[in-house]
């Protein structure tokens, strides 16, 4: 018979800046895991951080199953490795289509056997639903700041008010004065005004800023 090789396997654990004391535990149960199913240990791998963007050391986990370096990946609790639901099942859904399993031990889920694959299909169509309920939910709220008449969408930027920015000041109003008006920062403004343009600025009749002084009787 053909020896088997064994299954290598990547361990990912994750904690918060304040939960330090949990890493020891985490790696521990692993390998205690990987040592009962005979798999081999290729990589460990600990992200350390506040913010649940904060994995850097789980995407060269993923860089390392795309590279087909490892066949599963053993984390200790799912939220440990996903950042959200969503996150969570396109991670799994990218591991499945490169062949590599996926094992959390407190959730006893297990995408290396047949029926852990079957459940990851089901966590797909709950995750799809989740997103065409959020798209709907940003329909509705754009439609509503429509109805009301408040403004919605990205903020304007800059460049799209270099043209108003450069009118102000051909009139005489000071960049501190143009930065409030347009709610942005007066670094911007002087930045655009630094800027070489070709093009002429249509400058109509200069409005004064202040009332007129009174002239002087003789």
């Amino acid at each position: 018979m053909a020896r088997v090789e064994p299954l290598r396997v990547g361990l990912y654990a994750r904690i918060s800046t304040h939960d330090q004391q949990t890493l020891p535990l985490q790696v521990k149960a692993m390998r205690q895991y990987a040592r009962r199913r005979s798999w081999k240990v290729i990589k460990t791998v600990e992200d350390v951080g506040s913010g649940a963007g904060e994995r850097p050391q789980r995407e060269e986990l993923i860089k390392a199953a795309r590279r087909r370096q490892i066949d599963a990946i053993l984390v200790w609790r799912l939220d440990r490795w996903g950042r959200s639901l969503l996150d969570l099942i396109g991670s799994l859904q990218e591991l499945s289509t490169l062949g590599v399993g996926f094992v959390s031990l407190c959730e006893a889920l297990d995408l290396t056997t047949p029926s852990g694959r079957a459940l990851a299909g089901m966590l797909a169509v709950f995750a799809e639903f989740e997103r065409e309920i959020l798209r709907d939910r940003v329909k509705a709220g754009i439609a509503q700041a429509r109805q009301q008449g408040k403004p919605h969408g990205r903020p304007p930027t800059v460049k799209a008010q270099s043209g108003e920015i450069k009118r102000l000041f051909a009139r005489g109003i000071s960049k501190r004065e143009i930065a409030k008006r347009l709610k942005i920062g007066r670094t911007s403004v002087r930045r655009v005004l630094t800027q070489k343009d070709s093009r002429p600025i249509a400058v109509g009749m200069p409005i004064a800023e202040h009332p007129p002084h009174r002239s002087r009787r003789a």
